[in-house]
């Protein structure tokens, strides 16, 4: 693909698009809602899904873990996040919360990992050899949260030797000042790239895709 994206080693990560993160009525929209919206976070999510797909990159989904009511008995160390989570019952299985934000869910040929239990979606999951084994080296990361489950899967892809994107608006947070941190204070110490939507959709857009390219031969 030629401009920092090698055709056929460059797959597009999305983070927990549920219907409690993303939906009005997710209990984690009321957090999110003010960044979501200055950002305009499910018009530039749905924008680089399509962009991707038109370039042949592979979507993969990663989902947080969805809780249920008997999570943690017997564990030593759960996290605060984990046991807020947990006591709020976010993305309950088999409940609304925990389905995919419409239009969001995975379609036809993406890849649904193994759910994450914490912030990073590469610890205790298959994302890493799924990834290795589809020859995948650069990865660009969406989804929520910005200073969370974002931030936390990115330093682990780029602790791995994976070249790293982020992209400033197609993810939100609970503050400005996160925000403000994931991309201008953490971002710069992992992330090859932090672009925003419109530069990422012109250098997937501006390249061939696949099927021109084979037009060609």
């Amino acid at each position: 693909m030629g401009t920092g994206y090698p055709d056929g080693s460059t797959a597009l990560l999305f983070v927990d698009p549920y219907n409690d993160f993303l939906a009005e009525e997710g209990k984690m929209w009321p957090l999110v809602r003010e960044v979501a919206q200055s950002v305009d976070l499910h018009s530039n999510i749905a924008s680089i899904r399509t962009a991707a797909r038109e370039a042949g990159i592979p979507v993969v989904i990663l989902p947080h873990h969805r809780y249920e009511p008997t999570d943690f008995q017997g564990w030593v160390n759960p996290t605060p996040f984990q046991l807020g989570a947990h006591a709020n019952q976010l993305f309950a299985r088999d409940g609304w919360g925990g389905e995919w934000y419409p239009g969001f869910g995975p379609e036809p040929g993406d890849l649904v990992v193994r759910e994450h239990w914490s912030g990073s979606s590469f610890a205790n999951t298959d994302l890493d050899v799924q990834l290795r084994q589809r020859g995948i080296t650069h990865v660009i990361l969406i989804g929520l949260i910005a200073n969370t489950c974002i931030e936390t899967s990115g330093r682990y892809a780029s602790e791995l030797g994976y070249h790293v994107t982020l992209v400033r608006d197609a993810t939100a947070a609970f503050s400005a000042e996160a925000m403000h941190a994931a991309h201008e204070i953490n971002g710069p110490t992992y992330a090859h790239l932090i672009l925003t939507t419109a530069q990422l959709v012109h250098t997937l857009t501006s390249e061939d895709t696949p099927t021109q390219r084979r037009e060609r031969r």
